[in-house]
C-alpha cells in the first residue's frame, strides 16, 4: 500500500486546485487506457472544507492543452465510483457504566439504527461497543441491510464487562478494525470512517493521551465525534474528531448528533466523483483540465496524460483501470 504522505507528493505533483475561487477538486487517481478512455477520481469540496455532493456531469468542463473539449466529442460521464473505490464506516458506541446507566440507552439504540441505515445506502457500516475493557466489542459487522437494524437492537441488551471508559484505547482499536476490513477489499482504492460516540472523557487511562492523538493525527482516516453530555471534554474530542466534532451538554440531542454525523458521512460520500470521458487526443502528452462550477462558486484540478496509441471508438462507461492498489485519503479537516 502506497502511504499517504506518497499519495500527497503525487498529488502535489500532478494536482493544481483552484481554492481561490471558493471550490476545491482533489485528485485521487487517473486511469488512462486505449482506445482513448481517461477517468479521473477526485472529490469537491468548498474551501470550508464542506463537501459538494450530487454534482452532474454538467458541473464540469474538460480542457486539454487549455482548450474546452466538446461534451458532444468527449461524451462526458460521471461514472458509478463503486467501480474505483470501497467505504466503509465504523460506528464505535460508548457503552460504559455511565451510559448504560443513564436510561438513554434506547435513545442511543434506535439513533445507532436510524445512522447505519442512511449511511448503509452508500457504504458498508459496522456497529462495534466499547466500555472499560481493552478490547471494543463487535455488535455487528461491516454489512448493509436488515442485518445492521438487528445489530443496533442488541445494543439494548448490552451489558459493560467494565464500567469504566476506555475511549482512548477503543478509538485506536476502532481504527485496526477499519484497516482490517478495508485491507479485505477488492477495489483499487479503499476509504475508512471511524465514527465515535461518547458522554464523557476517558476513565481507564490504558492508552496516553499523547500516544491516541499522535495515531489518530497520522492515520489517513477520517475520525468523527459525538460527544453528548455534561462530562465532555470538548478539548480533548475535538482532538480526536479531527474531520467533523458534533459535541453538546444536553442529552436530549443524542438523536439529533447522530443524525448530523450520518449527514456528514453521506455528503462525504457523495463528494467524490469519477469522470469519464472520450479524449479527442491521438499522441503525445497532454494537461487535462477539470472545472467545476456549483452555485456561483468554482475550481479546477489539473492532470497530465500520454495518449500515445490513441484511437476511435472509445466507450467513457467502461470501467476505469486502477494500476495500485492503495488506501484512500478521506480529508482530515479542521
Amino acid at each position: 500500500m502506497i502511504t499517504r504522505a506518497l499519495l500527497g507528493v503525487a498529488a502535489l505533483a500532478a494536482l493544481a486546485t483552484g481554492g481561490c475561487s471558493g471550490l476545491r477538486l482533489s485528485l485521487i487517481d487517473a486511469s488512462v487506457k486505449r482506445p482513448s478512455n481517461i477517468a479521473v477520481y477526485f472529490t469537491v469540496d468548498t474551501t470550508e472544507d464542506q463537501p459538494v455532493p450530487n454534482l452532474t456531469a454538467e458541473s464540469f468542463r474538460i480542457y486539454e492543452d487549455g482548450q474546452p473539449i466538446s461534451v458532444h466529442e468527449s461524451k462526458q460521464t460521471i461514472l458509478n465510483p463503486e467501480v474505483a473505490a470501497a467505504h466503509h464506516t465504523l460506528l464505535l458506541i460508548d457503552m460504559s457504566g455511565s451510559v448504560t446507566g443513564s436510561g438513554d440507552v434506547s435513545v442511543i439504540q434506535e439513533a445507532a439504527r436510524a445512522f447505519a441505515e442512511r449511511v448503509q445506502k452508500y457504504q458498508k457500516v459496522a456497529i462495534y461497543a466499547f466500555d472499560g475493557s481493552p478490547q471494543i466489542h463487535p455488535i455487528v459487522g461491516f454489512t448493509t441491510g436488515p442485518a445492521l437494524a438487528a445489530g443496533a437492537g442488541r445494543l439494548g441488551t448490552f451489558k459493560a464487562r467494565d464500567p469504566s471508559t476506555n475511549l482512548n484505547g477503543a478509538v485506536l482499536e476502532g481504527l485496526r478494525v477499519l484497516r482490517r476490513q478495508m485491507s479485505t477489499s477488492a477495489a483499487p482504492l479503499t476509504f475508512g470512517t471511524l465514527v465515535v460516540f461518547t458522554d464523557g472523557t476517558d476513565r481507564a487511562h490504558r492508552i496516553p493521551r499523547e500516544q491516541l492523538e499522535r495515531e489518530v493525527y497520522e492515520t489517513d482516516l477520517d475520525v468523527m465525534v459525538i460527544g453528548v453530555g455534561a462530562e465532555v471534554d470538548e478539548s480533548s474530542l475535538r482532538r480526536i474528531g479531527k474531520t467533523e466534532t458534533i459535541l453538546n451538554k444536553d442529552r436530549s440531542q443524542i438523536a439529533s448528533s447522530f443524525q448530523a454525523a450520518a449527514a456528514r458521512v453521506e455528503a462525504s460520500s457523495k463528494h467524490y466523483y469519477l469522470l469519464g470521458y472520450c479524449s479527442p487526443a491521438r499522441a503525445g502528452k497532454h494537461e487535462l483540465r477539470i472545472e467545476a462550477t456549483h452555485q456561483g462558486k468554482s475550481g479546477d484540478l489539473t492532470y497530465e496524460f500520454n495518449a500515445a496509441g490513441f484511437a476511435p471508438n472509445c466507450d467513457p462507461t467502461a470501467k476505469p483501470t486502477f494500476n495500485v492498489r492503495r488506501p484512500g485519503k478521506a480529508k482530515a479537516t479542521r
